[in-house]
């Protein structure tokens, strides 16, 4: 490559090249090394990121999409817990597991460790400690699992607890809770500034429940380490919220919303990124010359739109005017000519791209992966489930070390599954949920149907949820066999 004269791309090109080799600083997870030297601060460089090659924007260079060998890990077979004993997963051959986190376990601060874990993500590295901060999906008005100081509403039951694992010694060190008083906190994503967006996935509030003392349907900032300040960013909307991945060239927020077959797809940008409490412009995506174009239906794998954003001139209206309805933000896109979708969820940054998730799309309904190119400003369908016995119903998706998607299934499938995705689209299983439990910490009963959720990568680590009865896993093992 012949020298460049401009330093800026100078810089900016070590900066990608480190990316590409693992170069990672202390305190952040590498999953967002590459959001370094604050975003890659400045105009100039966001520019010169824009016309760089996607194979070396991102948490690798997407080799599963040419690997010289087969993707997959082989057969799944049962594989113990290590802590407990008990046959809980089934793995391909050389991986193993740790549980932690059950339903009920007393975390380090004296408090039970509450019900329904969902999305989580690695948020921050702190010396021999990583900390995931995790989603604990629960409604309901009868009181806040924790603190006053971390509760927005002290009626509300649901929230995030956090968790320090040692990855050195593949010990868990303890759990916490991080925020308290909301409800249905489903999905999120992680932040480059080390924290976790928890997300709700409910619009009620004094309207619709008079024991509510606030609104509900809000986006909230956790960070890793320190007290979480329990105030909503009213910016990032009030609907039925899922997932949410930022883009670190640009700062740009984008979501995802689940609400049945009226969902929409989402950008905030922000007034200055890393600081999305100072408000921004929260848009919708539209298909470019399709006036309202529905796409619930089924497409071909690799079929492109190009695609434009509305404006939401109200992101704090979380119903219908004069009704409870709660599609006040998606109805102001549609009106617009947005575009629907059905169940967006997962979603997640890797490789330049956005993928997330319509759970309930397709032709038969099991699903389709989205893939968004912020730079191109085109949408891809990716991969569509052509029925439940090879993908049924993807949720929350993580981006893998070595290039490739994630998806944790949330159907009816017994048991649910964990699957690779390669960029190219080669889908392969992964994991199998089998906890089947007789009196084991109080649970008895058949899990296998359980969804699986929160999947987030450190490394050789992958850290994993099965909602009920509620369990968190640390898997490793012998990743370079295949594309995860």
């Amino acid at each position: 490559m012949s020298q460049s004269k401009n330093p800026h791309k100078e810089e900016l090109v070590d900066v990608i090249r480190d990316i590409a080799n693992g170069e990672k600083p202390a305190n952040l997870d590498p999953h967002w090394s590459y959001s370094r030297r604050s975003f890659l601060r400045g105009g100039v460089a966001a520019a010169f990121v824009a016309a760089m090659p996607y194979e070396l924007i991102g948490a690798g260079k997407a080799q599963a999409a040419v690997l010289p060998y087969d993707p997959a890990y082989g057969p799944l077979a049962p594989v113990a817990d290590e802590t407990t004993g008990l046959p809980l997963l089934s793995l391909p051959q050389g991986f193993k597991y740790k549980s932690f986190g059950w339903t009920g376990d007393t975390m380090s601060d004296g408090i039970a460790t509450p019900r329904s874990h969902d999305g989580m993500a690695v948020c921050g590295v702190d010396a021999n400690r990583i900390v995931m901060v995790r989603n604990h999906e629960i409604t309901g008005v009868s009181g806040s699992y924790g603190p006053a100081k971390i509760t927005y509403d002290p009626v509300a039951t649901g929230g995030t607890t956090s968790l320090a694992f040692n990855p050195r010694t593949g010990q868990w060190m303890g759990a916490w809770a991080s925020i308290a008083g909301t409800i249905n906190n489903c999905a999120g994503g992680p932040t480059p500034w080390g924290s976790w967006l928890t997300c709700e996935e409910n619009t009620s509030g004094p309207l619709t429940n008079a024991a509510y003392t606030k609104q509900h349907g809000y986006v909230f900032d956790v960070p890793a380490f320190g007290n979480a300040i329990p105030t909503p960013i009213i910016g990032l909307g009030c609907f039925v919220h899922e997932a949410v991945a930022i883009d670190p060239v640009t700062g740009v927020v984008y979501l995802t919303e689940d609400s049945g077959s009226n969902s929409g797809f989402y950008r905030f940008i922000p007034n200055t990124p890393t600081r999305l409490a100072l408000g921004g412009k929260l848009q919708m995506l539209k298909i470019v010359g399709v006036h309202q174009d529905n796409l619930n239906g089924g497409f071909a794998n690799g079929k492109t739109w190009d695609v434009e954003w509305v404006d939401i001139a109200d992101p704090n209206q979380p119903y219908l005017p004069g009704t409870t309805t709660g599609r006040g933000v998606f109805q102001q896109g549609r009106d617009l000519g947005g575009a629907r979708f059905s169940r967006g969820e997962g979603c997640w940054y890797g490789n330049g791209m956005i993928w997330w998730i319509s759970t309930s799309g397709g032709a038969v309904g099991q699903g389709q992966i989205y893939k968004f190119d912020p730079r191109a400003q085109t949408l891809t369908m990716v991969y569509e489930s052509p029925g439940a016995t090879t993908l049924n119903n993807p949720d929350n998706c993580a981006w893998s070390p070595r290039g490739s998607l994630l998806l944790c299934e949330d159907g009816g499938r017994v048991p649910q599954r964990m699957h690779g995705l390669t960029p190219d689209a080669t889908l392969f299983p992964f994991c199998e949920n089998q906890v089947v439990l007789d009196g084991f910490k109080g649970f008895t009963g058949d899990f296998r149907s359980s969804e699986f959720a929160g999947a987030t990568f450190h490394n050789e680590w992958l850290f994993v949820n099965i909602q009920s009865p509620g369990i968190t896993f640390a898997i490793t093992g012998p990743w370079d066999n295949g594309a995860l």
